[in-house]
């Protein structure tokens, strides 16, 4: 991350190396001392790694599309909210060169730190780790070129703060891209989705609340369980 993640510790998910940098020094926290105050509860890291990057799950499968729709430019400036292990993160930093920066937002401590080591043994200088929290992403305000959240929206425990933290954080015309699952009405969840409470239109309602435009949803090649939205903050 994606800050609010309903389970992370329990159940977690992505919420997913540098030290924290910005335009607004008092939003971005520092990881180091963060981690230390942060509950040190058993995360297997390994076990995330095999759950969230294996072939069978879509947002995996599917990375390379998903990253070639976001439209990247080099100097770009993205947020990975729920960064997890750092898939994505990853391939962000090598979309928007040496002078773009990526901020990998997670609520997990140890995901953080295996981003940086990860970004160490990539040879990427553009990654800055951030500790959010339940209600905040606690990133720079007006600074993000464009937010991805994927698969970590419904774990959000307080929605709405967590929202419009990262409508602060996004510059004015900057575009919020969401990817979640794609609950059909009447449709059963597999048991692994019971967590998921409503489908793309209750998600659209909720971020047009906070103030987004919802500007399109997008066909990514490889995706089917997932929806693919894109919404962007007014220019002021």
């Amino acid at each position: 991350m994606k800050n609010s993640t309903l389970i992370l510790l329990s159940v977690v998910v992505f919420m997913t190396g540098c030290s924290p940098s910005g335009s607004n020094g008092e939003r971005t926290q520092d990881v180091s001392q963060e981690a230390e105050a942060a509950p040190q509860e058993d995360v297997n890291i390994d076990v995330w790694l095999e759950r969230m990057e294996v072939g069978s799950r879509e947002l995996y499968s599917a990375r390379d599309a998903v990253v070639a729709a976001l439209g990247l430019e080099e100097g770009d400036v993205v947020a990975d909210i729920g960064a997890g292990t750092g898939l994505y993160t990853l391939l962000f930093a090598e979309a928007v060169g040496g002078t773009g920066r990526i901020y990998a937002e997670d609520i997990e401590p140890r995901f953080l730190d295996l981003i940086n080591r990860r970004a160490e043994d990539s040879g990427f200088g553009n990654i800055t780790a951030v500790l959010g929290r339940e209600d905040d992403v606690t990133l720079p305000d007006n600074a993000m070129d464009l937010v991805f959240i994927a698969d970590t929206y419904h774990y959000f425990s307080d929605r709405e703060g967590v929202m419009k933290s990262v409508y602060r954080a996004l510059k004015p015309g900057g575009s919020l891209i969401l990817i979640d699952y794609d609950l059909k009405p009447g449709e059963e969840r597999p048991s692994e989705k019971s967590h998921v409470r409503f489908g793309r239109a209750g998600v659209i309602s909720e971020i047009e609340y906070i103030g987004f435009a919802f500007a399109e949803e997008q066909a990514v090649a490889g995706l089917e369980e997932n929806y693919f939205l894109r919404f962007v903050k007014a220019d002021d």
